[in-house]
């Protein structure tokens, strides 16, 4: 299933990876990415760790695990394409998501950061690709 669907249908929970330059990995929840096409997508990153690591460092890995308790999901390679730091942009691509979520972050300071997704994989076991 293409990631521009997956991502429309699946509910469930992700955990963006992150590493400084000196290679110490942080973890942090995040809600499914923003898909703009099958092979970009992007977050909405607060000035917190995460975001911090992206811009010293362009890799990360996104984990995503699907609603349901059967172990499924997908895993994400990522390398950072561009950030993007106009409110209005940000605040379009929270309203929609939803309005409740444009609500609750409307007033917080936030980077949308771009990302090729260079990896697809299942969560469990490994399709046999890279």
């Amino acid at each position: 299933m293409p990631l521009t669907e997956y991502f429309k249908e699946k509910n469930g929970m992700g955990v963006l990876s992150t590493a400084d330059t000196e290679g110490r990995v942080n973890s942090a929840v995040y809600a499914r990415p923003h898909v703009i096409d099958q092979d970009t997508v992007a977050f909405i990153m607060s000035s917190r760790r995460s975001l911090g690591n992206v811009k010293q460092n362009p890799y990360a890995s996104f984990l995503f695990i699907e609603e349901g308790g059967r172990y499924q999901g997908k895993r994400l390679g990522l390398t950072l394409l561009r950030e993007e730091r106009d409110k209005r942009i940000i605040d379009d691509f929270r309203k929609a998501r939803s309005p409740e979520t444009y609500e609750r972050y409307k007033n917080l300071d936030a980077t949308l950061m771009y990302f090729k997704v260079y990896e697809s994989r299942p969560l469990i076991g490994d399709d046999g690709e890279g």
